[in-house]
């Protein structure tokens, strides 16, 4: 019995950082995922349970970013490394634990459509074709590529009500997302990822209005 209950605690210790640790807790980091600091999961995995810290800088072997972040297998790994057992430990740099370190291209697109996501309402492409039946786009359907671009450039001219602004998405960002200089980055993006998804929806329903 003592070995099956340590057995299956371990190993639900170990399976809660990939579950409760996405549910439960705070992100301190923007990492474009749902992981998350749980001190109380630190305490029982030895350290884990500083997922958000994990996500955002994988290469350190410390995992408590800061000195009050528990992290007992950190402080094992050191006391190896006193005997020569373990050597190159890694620790975050300064600009890593500030938040200060630009966010991936990879993760800037992650969040900037999960932020997009927050305003994409069936009123904006309703908005959208009204307009594009008054500028009679029909003579684009042949144009391909053409098409989309002029389609583009006329979206992100005309005033739609329902499309967000830069300062909106900026604000939504804003309240919804850890500090991060990839933050302009990111609403750029965002305000991209919904005219092209309102180009997607559009330019086929320009190619097929009557001449």
């Amino acid at each position: 019995m003592g070995f099956f209950w340590s057995t299956v605690l371990t190993y639900h210790g170990t399976f809660a950082i990939n579950s409760l640790a996405h549910c439960f807790g705070k992100q301190r980091y923007v990492t474009g995922d749902d992981s998350r600091n749980n001190w109380l999961l630190a305490l029982i995995t030895l350290g884990e349970g500083w997922h958000n810290n994990h996500h955002y800088y994988q290469s350190s072997t410390r995992q408590g970013f800061r000195w009050w972040e528990i992290d007992i297998t950190y402080y094992l790994l050191v006391m190896l490394s006193w005997t020569g057992l373990v050597r190159d430990l890694r620790s975050p740099p300064a600009a890593v634990v500030a938040g200060a370190r630009p966010l991936p291209r990879p993760v800037v697109e992650r969040v900037a459509r999960q932020l997009a996501a927050h305003f994409e309402r069936g009123e904006l492409s309703a908005q959208a074709r009204e307009i594009l039946a008054e500028a009679r786009l029909e003579s684009w359907r042949a144009r391909g590529r053409e098409a989309r671009e002029r389609l583009e450039a006329l979206l992100a001219d005309v005033h739609l009500p329902e499309l967000p602004s830069l300062t909106d998405l900026e604000r939504r960002a804003r309240a919804s997302l850890a500090s991060t200089p990839s933050l302009d980055d990111i609403v750029e993006r965002a305000r991209e990822i919904l005219l092209e998804t309102l180009c997607d929806r559009l330019v086929p329903a320009a190619a097929e209005a009557p001449a």
